[in-house]
């Protein structure tokens, strides 16, 4: 008698049309009574509450492979519509802007030995991100030279404004993302929405929010970067933790520092997570040193180019420095124990690619800030001008203000490793780098954007309270960057992107139905007061920064009050992020028996 198959048939999944899409708590649509005796579903009777819920209504009942094709397909649109405006630096010599800076790196990694690619003119645009960065423009550059070589010519094409090329260069932009982050992005959100029972309907709803995100769409796809593949390599870190492969975790979020060093701003939540599962509910030591030796290795493998290039060149004769003549020139960091170097061993020229590196990912040198970005540093500038003070004494203010912010997620994600709240202690951390470390920009409001916005793939992900603060961190982090974006006269896709994204998800200003509570409560009054407040400050500095100039002694009136709303509204969302997390992982209740047993004791 032949022994039974030990093959189990998948189950079927549910039909996302037998419920009314608030199973898992999301507001997504809403039953309609009916006095008439009906033999249809029970989704017959329900209606979405917001467009989005609408414009996805008609694939309920379709298979996730059915409509995942349709949103790429439309939110690939999206992307490349919105890149048929102007970019950052366009006919704006002679440094031009982000555009150029990416273009021009592909020129030098193409055009350049390995060990002059940190060195080279570092006046005009040198590159200053981690070598994933480098090996990336190096890629793109050799693929757009067999196109059209004379786009990335040493020193000619500076400054190129070849119709041809921009179409190249955002090509370049989409395919990036849809090889990293929109495959991480389709991945996290399905693996999380298993983990926590969402149907695949409403998972449906939330990708298309995060893909639709406007911040990430204006800054990589109309102004111009490449911030997607840190994120979606982010993403993929977060993505593989959900799937309990803490290994590859580390793979990515090592391949995403290596992209950017902005990264950083998720590794104390990183850490602290990978750190924790080590520990609790029993010490792993195995697990401990695996991971350990993963990032290691990855590290290596990640430098190893750069480092075994630079020994080649000096075997071919070639100078990392030829700006020297030959001369040797103390290193950019530790240069007083230069000296003690031997310039001319063999190891010397890892040393030197090292510590240039070091110097150029983080230059420490510029600052605490060099533009006005809406964190606290700038809006605590206008009281007290900060500069007057040594750049040392800031930087160790800095350095305390951010440790003391990014301490409390930290812990908690560490005491309390569950992975699914991992998302909101990315969040939180990176709040906090924003609101407090050095060297911040505009743009670097997308890092603690990205993980509050993937909260909308949870459970509860789409109700009203998680819709209404992602909605509102993403609304706010947008017009904190109006000013950048107005600087390069994009203000048609910045209200086009921000106002279709708050219209599908029924947010203001197309809509204040997310405010509309069933159950009253003082924390739905507050978040509705305080955001309505907000909303209203935005549209009247709109109205205000259009119609009235600033005085001619403050010519940058419009931009400190933008400074200012924003960071007390990302102060909030900080504030947010660090309570859901405090709450989620019940550190919370945890006290409150705590006092309760203590009480009874007395």
């Amino acid at each position: 008698m032949a022994a039974p198959s030990p093959h189990k048939p998948r189950k079927r999944p549910k039909k996302i049309g037998a419920g009314n899409g608030n199973e898992n708590g999301s507001d997504v649509s809403s039953v309609v009574s009916s006095t008439a005796p009906s033999k249809r579903s029970s989704s017959s009777g329900s209606r979405p509450t917001y467009p989005l819920a609408a414009f996805v209504w008609l694939g309920r009942n379709a298979s996730q492979w059915e409509i995942l094709p349709l949103i790429l397909m439309a939110v690939g649109l999206f992307r490349w519509a919105a890149g048929l405006w102007g970019y950052s630096g366009f006919q704006n010599p002679p440094m031009h802007g982000d555009y150029e800076a990416q273009r021009h790196w592909m020129e030098i990694t193409t055009q350049l030995p390995i060990s002059q690619w940190y060195f080279h003119d570092l006046e005009y645009w040198g590159l200053d991100y981690p070598p994933l960065t480098a090996y990336h423009s190096w890629v793109l550059g050799k693929i757009g030279g067999f196109i059209n070589p004379s786009w990335f010519a040493l020193f000619s094409s500076r400054g190129s404004e070849d119709p041809i090329l921009k179409v190249f260069m955002r090509a370049t932009v989409i395919v990036s993302e849809y090889l990293v982050y929109i495959p991480a992005a389709v991945i996290f959100v399905r693996r999380l929405s298993k983990l926590q029972g969402v149907n695949t309907w409403t998972a449906s709803i939330a990708l298309v929010a995060i893909l639709m995100q406007p911040g990430t769409i204006l800054i990589d796809h109309v102004h111009f970067q490449y911030n997607t593949v840190m994120l979606g390599l982010v993403l993929a870190t977060m993505s593989s933790v959900l799937a309990g492969r803490y290994m590859w975790s580390c793979v990515f979020f090592v391949l995403a520092l290596g992209f950017k060093q902005m990264a950083l701003y998720y590794s104390p939540a990183i850490f602290a997570y990978l750190l924790g599962v080590c520990i609790f509910p029993r010490i792993n030591i195995p697990r401990f040193l695996g991971i350990a030796v993963v990032t290691l290795a990855t590290f290596t493998i990640l430098l190893l180019p750069i480092l075994l290039g630079a020994l080649y060149d000096v075997r071919r004769g070639i100078d990392a420095r030829p700006d020297l003549f030959g001369y040797f020139a103390p290193l950019p960091i530790f240069s007083q124990q230069s000296f003690r170097i031997n310039h001319k061993a063999w190891y010397y020229p890892l040393i030197q690619q090292s510590a240039q590196i070091i110097h150029r990912v983080f230059p420490f040198a510029r600052g605490l800030f060099e533009d006005k970005v809406a964190n606290f540093w700038c809006a605590l500038n206008v009281v007290i001008k900060l500069r007057k003070y040594p750049s040392e004494l800031l930087q160790k203010a800095s350095l305390l203000a951010t440790l003391v912010a990014i301490t409390p997620p930290s812990l908690a994600i560490f005491l309390r490793p569950r992975k699914e709240l991992l998302p909101l202690a990315l969040s939180t951390t990176a709040w906090a780098f924003f609101l407090f470390s050095f060297q911040v920009h505009e743009k670097s409001v997308l890092l603690p954007l990205m993980p509050m916005t993937v909260l909308l793939a949870g459970k509860q992900g789409l109700s009203k309270n998680v819709r209404a603060w992602v909605g509102f961190a993403n609304l706010l982090g947008v017009w904190t960057m109006f000013p950048l974006l107005e600087r390069v006269d994009l203000r048609i896709p910045y209200f086009t992107l921000s106002l279709l994204w708050a219209y599908l998800l029924g947010l203001p200003p197309t809509s204040f139905s997310v405010y509309r509570q069933t159950e009253k409560s003082w924390a739905a009054f507050a978040t509705t007061a305080i955001h309505t407040i907000f909303y209203l400050l935005m549209g009247l500095w709109h109205v205000g920064e259009s119609f009235l100039l600033p005085p001619r002694d403050k010519p940058d009136l419009w931009v400190v009050i933008n400074v200012g709303i924003g960071a007390a509204g990302f102060g909030l969302c900080y504030l947010w992020c660090l309570w859901s997390l405090v709450v989620d992982t019940g550190i919370s209740e945890i006290s409150k028996v705590d006092k309760k047993k203590a009480k009874k004791s007395q």
